[in-house]
């Protein structure tokens, strides 16, 4: 998994995959990638600054602690 912050943009991309993919489907500020046998390939979280903020809220500090240091190790 690679995960790659765009500060210009405020994106977050995080590759879960090296497949190609074919299809893609949004949900709010979320994007997934699909390959065509519908696994996911690619996640593009828009306006990543604002839903890290909302959704880190409710994450236990655990989880926390490893997504932003998987996050920050990936740049």
């Amino acid at each position: 998994m690679k995960a790659k912050y765009y500060e210009d943009a405020d994106l977050l991309s995080i590759r879960v995959s090296n497949k190609p993919f074919v299809d893609a489907e949004q949900e709010g500020d979320v994007i997934v990638h699909y390959t065509k046998n519908d696994e996911p390939v690619l996640i593009e979280i828009l306006n990543a600054g604002k839903f890290l903020r909302e959704t880190s809220k409710s994450l236990p500090k655990k989880i926390k602690k490893e997504i932003w240091s998987h996050i920050q190790s990936s740049l």
